[in-house]
């Protein structure tokens, strides 16, 4: 053991996916006394601009975008007590498909091993002793969330670190669960066609497939409210409608599957941090 301090650090790809799939357990480790890092990769330039002008339309500014964003990320480190935040400010490169991804600067055309470079760099100062990042499809096919899952990963294989490592991932019952609450909030909305419902299907994992329950039941309400700190992109942010007493009650566990570990902690576990401590 040593006097350093025990470290997370959670790669995202945009400000506000941080709180999404992380929020819990950011601010569960914060209260604990654990170094917490937050490295963005995208300056977050794609997403709604004031009043809610979508990226293309008249009036849309992807630079005044981005400097709202890093705002409001900023604001919402503050809610769940993030220890450090690293931007990387590469461009943000839209949802699939849309010609943003080919723009020259966006985080999908940046080479692999220059976005690992960069990360790998942060990760020697801050040796972190657990990184949380996506799966290879980016939980559900973003280009971004694919690229921080390679970067991520390419970055480890530049260091002599041996941290434990996972991907965030929501099983397939609490999927389900969020299918009926959003027919709920919306009930005239049409049943989705067979490709996208099948589509869907495969997103998160059988429960069994977990390896890792993280309770952050205590923390639902700095999660919600880191959320809320993303005000421009509130219409995209579906979990604020539920408010906060119902937000507490579904969205209390965050579930990962660990994919590198040199402690031998038994799964399933219940803390990112068994064996460490």
């Amino acid at each position: 053991m040593t006097d350093r301090p025990l470290t997370l650090m959670a790669v995202h790809a945009h400000p506000d996916d941080e709180a999404t799939g992380t929020g819990g357990v950011l601010a569960r480790y914060a209260a604990e006394g654990i170094r917490t890092v937050l490295v963005t990769c995208t300056d977050g330039g794609c997403g709604d601009g004031p009043g809610g002008v979508k990226p293309g339309d008249p009036g849309h500014d992807p630079a005044a975008v981005a400097l709202m964003r890093r705002q409001e990320l900023e604001a919402s480190c503050d809610v769940l007590k993030v220890s450090d935040l690293e931007m990387l400010d590469y461009a943000d490169s839209g949802m699939t498909g849309w010609p943003s991804n080919d723009a020259s600067g966006s985080f999908w055309q940046t080479p692999v091993q220059e976005g690992a470079a960069r990360l790998a760099e942060l990760m020697r100062r801050y040796r972190p002793d657990v990184v949380v990042t996506y799966d290879e499809n980016g939980f559900y096919g973003h280009p971004d969330h694919i690229q921080a899952h390679r970067i991520t990963m390419a970055a480890l294989k530049m260091t002599e670190l041996a941290p434990k490592v996972y991907w965030t991932t929501m099983p397939r019952s609490m999927m389900q669960r969020f299918g009926e609450i959003v027919r709920e909030f919306h009930e005239d909305m049409p049943e989705p066609d067979p490709a996208e419902a099948a589509a869907m299907a495969e997103i998160g994992l059988p429960d069994d497939e977990i390896t890792t329950w993280v309770d952050t039941t205590a923390f639902s309400g700095q999660k919600f409210d880191a959320l809320a700190a993303h005000a421009s992109q509130g219409e995209n942010i579906f979990f604020l409608k539920m408010g906060k007493e119902r937000f507490g009650e579904l969205m209390g566990t965050e579930t990962f599957v660990r994919v590198q570990d040199a402690t031998g902690a038994a799964v399933p576990e219940n803390d990112l941090f068994a064996g460490l401590r």
